[in-house]
């Protein structure tokens, strides 16, 4: 089995903070979102996985491949890195790993995460991960047949047809077939909304007979932009609420309250203060008379003096004064 994750898009709505850091990379219950993604597939996959491939932007840089390697390998696979030079849409992302399209081939975007409770059905054709949910109009949808087979697929309709959205995770049995689709769009430059579709190419997939059937996931954690960010921080670190880990042993934690759930991660220092409930806080930050909840601390940031809530802090950020809401990049200074 193998993993293909196109991430190489600029991440705008979660800026500022993509402009210093890939988006899959950012930390969600003291987690980067791809490594999270990575082994949540892992588990429902039910079967080895021995390529983690990842699509990424030419300017990521050398440390977030070490990164994205070193994630691969803890999983036991070999990590391969590809690059996608011009954004020209989903299928052409996935065609930047074709030399990876091969076998049994996952392939699951790097902005969304997911709870489940079964094992992948590997001798399925092909899988389409799917949430129903109220509004479907920004997402693709699939329609079912009377057999429970996916009978068409609608990139964001424009009129209520399903409330079935695809969540961006796809199994094919057969990776090859996936390529030549996508290989077909290419040569012909079939396009649609000024991109290459990863929706026309299981279209045409379908009319070869190949049958997809829905995966139904428990929920579909988002991590689009800030508020959706936090509030899947908050769903993981309820999940995890008993977890002991959560508080890293090394924390240095005085005079202070912690309301769980709450990730506190290692050589991190809290005085005075009150935390939690959903915060997470990066390791080697500093907290000092600050109330904070609802929120993301990144690594090495310093909050002093302040309650914080609905906010995600920056590596290395310094924040001091009386502020309520942030988004603050990494590196910057707040303080008034």
């Amino acid at each position: 089995m193998k993993i293909i994750i196109p991430m190489a898009g600029k991440g705008k709505r979660m800026r500022p903070h993509t402009l210093t850091t890939a988006k899959p990379l950012i930390p969600v219950a003291g987690m980067p979102i791809v490594q999270r993604l990575v082994e949540d597939i892992v588990k429902v996959c039910g079967e080895a996985v021995s390529e983690i491939a990842y699509i990424i932007g030419p300017d990521f840089g050398a440390e977030v491949e070490q990164d994205l390697l070193r994630i691969a390998k803890s999983e036991g696979a070999e990590g391969t890195i590809y690059y996608q030079e011009e954004a020209l849409g989903t299928a052409h992302a996935i065609w930047c790993a074709k030399a990876s399209l091969k076998g049994k081939v996952v392939v699951a975007f790097a902005d969304t995460l997911f709870k489940a409770d079964f094992t992948m059905n590997a001798s399925e054709e092909g899988v389409i991960w799917v949430h129903e949910i109220e509004d479907p109009s920004q997402f693709g949808v699939v329609t079912l047949d009377t057999q429970g087979f996916i009978d068409d697929f609608v990139e964001k309709p424009t009129k209520p047809i399903s409330k079935l959205a695809i969540i961006g995770i796809y199994f094919f049995k057969d990776g090859e077939r996936l390529k030549n689709a996508i290989s077909h769009l290419i040569e012909h430059n079939i396009k649609e909304k000024g991109e290459f579709q990863l929706t026309n190419a299981l279209s045409d997939l379908k009319s070869q007979g190949l049958k997809f059937v829905p995966g139904k996931v428990s929920e579909w954690l988002d991590c689009g932009n800030k508020n959706a960010t936090l509030h899947t921080n908050r769903r993981i670190l309820d999940y995890d609420t008993h977890n002991p880990r959560l508080i890293s042993a090394d924390a240095k934690i005085k005079n202070s309250v912690i309301i769980s759930p709450c990730f506190i991660g290692s050589n991190v220092e809290i005085e005075h203060s009150i935390i939690g409930p959903h915060v997470s806080i990066g390791k080697g930050s500093r907290i000092y008379k600050a109330h904070i909840q609802n929120s993301i601390v990144q690594q090495g940031a310093k909050v002093e003096s302040c309650s914080l809530n609905a906010s995600i802090v920056g590596k290395h950020a310094a924040v001091q004064g009386s502020f309520s809401e942030l988004n603050c990049s990494d590196y910057s200074d707040f303080t008034i």
